[in-house]
Order: structure tokens, then C-alpha cells, then sequence
């Protein structure tokens, strides 16, 4: 029997923390890793893990099983969204990356299967996705008389133009993996199977930057508050860095023509 096989019957988010990347799992293949109220708590709590350790510099997103996600498990959700207005508990980070605390760490998304709704919307809040190509993509809210709350109706939007959004968001229709890469919704496309150990490979590559660097080269200052905003950050943040250890190991590894060795700080 697997690990997977013994997942509580409304799911679990595991955790494995690899060297400096966090991997971050959906765990409910028996319900095609739809998301229960217990399973969005704890997905919250591992972004805030990845958040919070030092030593955890790049995040994996990724799913046990044959699918993504199906989305949210409606029924027992529905009564949260009503109460509380969001899927995530207050104070934690937010997985869509909309509600401070915001992740500041670079993530990586892998997808395969079935991607529905919340999960097109957990893949957009993501920095780099890879796409298995037996990806089924659609965010059917229309279907449900409710609207995509989490980010899709915004970052669709801004990957694809508005036409190619609308598309999809008015008619809930399906696409394919070759779809998402035109629209810009995936950054690579990969055999079933590989999806989660691209998504590794990529982690492990930005791992091995300067991640203080990293973090401030994956800003969304300029995606939210416009270029203007985010060149009035340029020099100050440049300071920051230059006066960093990492920073002097990076002129040094320059100098002795090697690889450099950081540690973030």
C-alpha cells in the first residue's frame, strides 16, 4: 500500500523539502485531488511554511496521482465562501497570491490531467509552469451560476489578451495542453509523467541563484502597480542587494570564473 493510498479520505497537502526547495503535494487522487475545506487549510499552512524557512528558497506545486485537481469540492466549500469570503484561513499565505501575506519565494508549478477551476487558478498564481500533455484545462464557474474568484478572470487576462480569456471564461469549454502554451498559460510542455520532475529540475536551477536575487527578480511590482512603480524600486533594491554577502560571493565568483556559492544573506 502507498503513502497515497493511505491519504485521509477528504485529502491532505504533504510536504518534502528537498535541499532548498519545498515540494508542495495535492493528495486526493480517490477524488481527482478535488479540494476539500480541511485540504485548503492545509495548503495555506505550506505556504506559509515555505514562506517562513529560511533554508526553503524555490517551491514545487505539484499533485499525487493522475490529475491536478478538479477544482474546489463545492458543496462543503460553498458555506466558507459565504462566511468568511475567502477558501483560505485569514493571516496564513495566500495560495493565489491575491489577500496579503503574499509569497515572496519563487514557485513552480506542475500540472497534468485534469486541471479544473481552482486549479487553472493555482497554476496562474504560480512563476513557471509545466504542463503535462494530457493537461484537460477549464474553468466552468459559469457552469456552477458562481464566477472564478480566484485570480483567473485577472491573470488570464494578462497572459493571453482579453478575446483569448473570454474565450474560455464565458464558455467554460475545455483546452488542451497546446492551447495553454499558446495562450501563455504554461511555459513548457512535457510527457505524462515528467511533469513533476521538469518542475524540479527548474526548482532546483533557481536554487542555485542568489536567492535574495531571486526573490526581488520575481517581483510583481510592475504586473500590479504598473512600470512607473516598479522602476522607483529599481535602486533601492539594488543597494539592498549590493550590500548583501551573496552579492560579494557573486563579484567573487565572477573574478575567480566559477560557479558562485550563496548563501542568503
Amino acid at each position: 500500500m502507498t503513502d497515497t493510498d493511505m491519504a485521509p479520505l477528504d485529502g491532505r497537502i504533504t510536504t518534502d523539502r528537498l535541499d532548498h526547495v519545498l515540494a508542495i503535494g495535492i493528495d486526493r487522487p480517490r477524488k481527482l485531488n478535488g479540494f476539500s475545506p480541511k485540504m485548503l487549510v492545509e495548503l495555506a499552512e505550506a505556504f506559509t511554511a515555505l514562506e517562513r524557512d529560511e533554508d526553503a528558497w524555490v517551491g514545487v506545486l505539484f499533485a499525487h496521482g493522475a490529475h491536478f485537481t478538479a477544482g474546489l469540492e463545492l458543496d462543503k466549500v460553498a458555506p466558507l465562501m459565504r462566511e468568511r469570503g475567502s477558501v483560505f484561513p485569514v493571516g496564513t499565505v495566500d495560495p493565489l497570491s491575491l489577500r496579503p501575506p503574499i509569497r515572496t519565494k519563487p514557485l513552480v508549478c506542475a500540472v497534468q490531467g485534469i486541471c479544473f477551476t481552482l486549479g487553472i487558478e493555482l497554476m496562474l498564481a504560480a512563476d513557471i509552469v509545466v504542463a503535462a500533455d494530457d493537461c484537460r484545462f477549464a474553468q466552468i464557474e459559469v457552469k456552477r451560476g458562481i464566477m472564478p474568484a480566484g485570480g483567473a478572470t485577472l491573470r488570464m487576462v494578462e497572459r493571453a489578451g482579453w478575446g483569448n480569456a473570454q474565450r474560455y471564461l464565458l464558455t467554460g469549454d475545455e483546452f488542451g495542453a497546446a492551447e495553454a502554451l499558446r495562450l501563455g498559460f504554461v511555459q513548457e510542455v512535457v510527457a505524462a509523467g515528467r511533469q513533476k520532475d521538469r518542475a524540479l529540475e527548474l526548482a532546483r536551477t533557481i536554487a542555485e541563484q542568489a536567492p535574495l536575487a531571486v526573490r526581488l527578480a520575481s517581483s510583481r511590482i510592475s504586473v500590479d502597480h504598473g512600470p512607473h512603480a516598479a522602476i522607483r524600486e529599481f535602486n533601492a533594491q539594488q543597494a539592498r542587494l549590493m550590500a548583501t554577502e551573496d552579492a560579494a560571493e557573486g563579484v567573487r565568483s565572477f573574478v575567480e570564473r566559477r560557479i558562485g556559492r550563496f548563501s542568503g544573506r
